[in-house]
C-alpha cells in the first residue's frame, strides 16, 4: 500500500544494521526533505552509520528503543541493513521494557527467517508504529524493468535466466533461498543458508575443478523475493560485491526482480558491470511462459 502524502510528513526511525544501505537511505531521505532519526544496532552498524545515529542500542534494549521512538515522535519505522547473527536468549535480557515483552520476543525468535521478520514487524505494529519499506521511502533504489546497464544478454543468456528464475520460484516456495545460477541450460547452484555470496563462490570453485564445464563467460545469477515475502524488511539485494563475485565465477550476467529487489550503490554497481562486460537485468518474475518480461 503506498504511503500517503500525510504519512510522508511523519518522522521515521531507521533501525540500522550493517552495510552501506542505511547511509544510502539516509542520503535519499535527506534529499527528499524527510525527517528521520537513526538507531544504530550495537555490534552491527558500521562507523559511518554510527556517526549519523541519534542513539546506539543493543539487542537487550527493546524498552529503551520504544522510549526513544516515543521521545523523538518517530511514528514510522524502517528496518534496514544486515544483521550478521540472531541474538541468543541471554542477549535480550537488558532492561525492564525488554523483560515485560519477553514472551512475545521469544516467540519471535522461533521459526524460519520469514517467520522471524514477520513477527518483528508485528512487535512494532502492536506498539502502534507503522513499519515501512524502501519502496515507500526511496523507490529509486529498486531495480527497474529491462536491461539496466549497457550490456545486452544473448539468446542463450535469456534461456539460462529463465531456467534460474524457475529455480528461484521453487526455492521460494520452500522458504530456502532467493537465488539460483544456471549455466549452459542447467541449474548448477541454489542458495541455501550460506547466502548468495557463498553460493556464487561455490559456483566459481565448481568451475575451477571442472564440475561445471563452460567455455568463456556464460551463466546467469537470478535473485528474486520469495512468495509472500514481506518486502518492507527483507528485500533481495545485489551490489558491487555481487558484480565482483559474478565476474570471478565467469558468469555472463545477473538478473533481479524488477521493483522487488534492491541494487545497493546503484550507480557504482552498474558502472562496474558495464566496464566488465556483465549484463544486469530487471525481470518481472510473474511471467510464466517463454522469456521473462524485461
Amino acid at each position: 500500500m503506498p504511503v500517503s502524502a500525510q504519512a510522508q510528513e511523519r518522522r521515521i526511525a531507521l533501525i540500522a544494521g550493517n552495510g552501506s544501505l542505511p547511509c544510502q537511505i539516509a542520503d535519499a531521505l535527506s534529499r527528499a526533505g524527510r525527517d528521520f532519526r537513526i538507531v544504530a544496532i550495537k555490534g552491527e552498524a558500521d562507523e559511518r552509520t554510527r556517526a549519523l545515529a541519534s542513539t546506539e542500542l543493543g539487542w537487550g534494549e527493546i524498552g529503551r528503543l520504544y522510549k526513544f521512538l516515543k521521545k523523538t515522535d518517530c511514528q514510522d519505522v524502517l528496518l534496514i541493513g544486515g544483521v550478521s547473527k540472531r541474538p541468543d536468549f541471554t542477549s535480550i535480557l537488558g532492561d525492564f521494557g525488554t523483560l515485560k515483552r519477553l514472551p512475545t520476543i521469544i516467540r519471535a525468535l522461533a521459526g524460519g527467517d520469514d517467520s522471524l521478520l514477520t513477527k518483528v514487524i508485528r512487535l512494532f505494529e502492536d506498539e502502534g508504529y507503522r513499519v515501512v519499506g524502501i519502496k515507500d521511502v526511496a523507490p529509486q533504489l529498486l531495480a527497474a524493468s529491462g536491461v539496466l546497464g549497457k550490456i545486452q544478454p544473448k539468446d542463450n543468456d535469456w534461456r539460462d535466466l529463465e531456467l534460474a528464475l524457475q529455480a528461484t520460484r521453487k526455492l521460494g516456495e520452500l522458504d530456502i533461498g532467493q537465488a539460483a545460477i544456471a549455466v549452459g541450460g542447467r541449474v548448477v547452484a541454489l542458495e541455501g543458508a550460506e547466502g548468495t555470496d557463498a553460493m556464487i563462490e561455490r559456483c566459481a570453485e565448481l568451475k575451477s575443478i571442472g564440475r561445471i564445464r563452460a567455455k568463456g563467460r556464460t551463466g546467469v545469477l537470478v535473485k528474486t523475493a520469495k512468495p509472500e515475502q514481506d518486502l518492507r524488511v527483507d528485500l533481495p539485494a545485489v551490489g558491487p560485491r555481487t558484480i565482483e563475485l559474478a565476474l570471478a565465477a565467469g558468469l555472463a550476467g545477473i538478473a533481479v526482480e524488477a521493483h522487488g529487489a534492491l541494487i545497493a550503490e546503484k550507480e557504482e554497481t552498474l558502472r562496474r558491470a558495464d566496464s566488465s562486460g556483465l549484463f544486469v537485468v530487471g525481470v518481472d518474475k510473474s511471467a510464466d511462459d517463454g522469456a521473462p518480461e524485461a
